[in-house]
């Protein structure tokens, strides 16, 4: 096993956890404070994402000798950062997101429920991931307009590196990010009490708002944006791992590491392609290894998730939104043009778009899943009438 170990592997494994880590963890903590986490929960919620997610990949790459990268949901945690507080805090969270774990496991135990979120049409499924990016994505034109001194730098670094290399972009922006914060704000090592993170134990509670306004969307979006594309990714590069072992493991670790504010460990999607391609090594049977050192650089970023988070706690949020913002900017422009592309479910795609990005919440329930109901009501609709006419 250690022969096949190779630099370009180090190399390649190295780069995806770094650029996995550093162009989303703004979004985690966003995500993780607007459901009602506290500083040291959404410390607690970061280390335990990146340790479960860099153990998953370990342990996948390692027994099937394939680069399963795993990441965190980074969908997922806009949807958090849209659903504002729930009734019962951060504990009926914690309860959405075990179920969500739950849900996934059975997505790869009793393959009809795979096959039925796959079957959920594409537009809606991208119109709603869109529609909960949007509030986000449109935080760097706020932050500018707030704050232009310590905004402009950031959009400009990100701009200006996406324009030679767009994988460095948005790690560029979190750098310059910290410089701003650095020279502008009182940063007291002290307000954290230790950089060392705390693993904060929450008992969950469950309630019919939560689980239907939480855990039933981000299991579909963990599910559409994240193992679906995943998949995808491994057998673009050739590899044909078993889905439903993949599911079940990542669904075990999103149990396991809920109670501690994580809320989805899934597939990545995006650096799947750093560790799957020919970086990782010319020959396909040597590339896990980039996937091993990913998971290995994800532990240990999980063991810094303290520093990161009393950073962030020391900045001004419309900044962290802003940052998060442009990690999101990709995925925001992707989901769009699914959304949009086939004509005949344009209309019902706009509608789950503007209901999942409106901000509507009804009996509790978030607009990601009215948004999603109100575009299959319109889909349906249309395809009745559609098959009326053609009578």
């Amino acid at each position: 096993m250690l022969r096949s170990f190779s630099p370009q592997a180090l190399a390649a494994g190295l780069l995806a956890s770094f650029v996995g880590f550093a162009s989303s963890f703004a979004v985690i903590i966003q995500g993780l404070t607007a459901v009602g986490a506290s500083r040291i929960e959404a410390a607690s919620g970061l280390m335990a994402l990146s340790i479960a997610m860099g153990l998953c990949a370990i342990l996948l790459s390692l027994k099937t000798r394939l680069p399963i990268s795993i990441a965190w949901s980074t969908p997922g945690a806009a949807l958090l950062a849209t659903s504002g507080t729930l009734e019962g805090g951060f504990p009926a969270a914690i309860g959405a997101f075990l179920v969500t774990g739950a849900l996934i496991f059975i997505a790869g135990l009793w393959k009809p429920l795979g096959r039925w979120v796959a079957a959920i049409p594409a537009p809606l499924a991208n119109a709603m991931l869109a529609g909960v990016l949007l509030g986000l994505c449109l935080a760097p034109v706020r932050a500018v307009a707030q704050a232009p001194l310590l905004a402009l730098p950031i959009v400009i670094a990100w701009a200006v590196t996406a324009k030679f290399k767009r994988l460095f972009a948005v790690p560029v922006a979190v750098l310059v990010t910290i410089v701003m914060i650095g020279a502008t704000t009182n940063f007291s090592l002290a307000s954290l009490g230790s950089l060392w993170p705390h693993p904060v134990l929450v008992m969950p509670s469950f309630s019919l708002a939560a689980l239907i306004g939480i855990a039933v969307p981000l299991f579909i979006v963990t599910m559409a944006s994240q193992n679906i594309p995943g998949m995808a990714v491994l057998n673009i590069n050739g590899y044909r791992p078993d889905a439903g072992s993949i599911f079940r493991t990542t669904g075990i670790f999103t149990i396991a590491s809920a109670p501690f504010g994580a809320h989805a460990v899934n597939l990545a999607a995006i650096t799947a392609a750093l560790c799957a391609g020919a970086d990782a090594h010319p020959d396909p049977q040597r590339r896990y290894w980039a996937a091993v050192v990913a998971g290995i650089g994800y532990v240990g970023f999980g063991l810094a998730a303290g520093a990161a988070t009393a950073f962030i706690g020391a900045a001004p949020p419309i900044l962290i939104e802003a940052v998060a913002g442009l990690a999101l900017l990709g995925a925001f422009g992707a989901a769009l043009l699914g959304a949009v592309a086939a004509a005949p479910e344009r209309e019902a795609a706009i509608i789950t778009f503007l209901v999942s990005g409106s901000g509507l919440t009804f009996i509790g329930i978030s607009g990601a899943f009215w948004g999603l109901i109100a575009g299959g009501a319109v889909l349906t609709l249309t395809r009745w009438r559609s098959g009326t006419s053609a009578n």
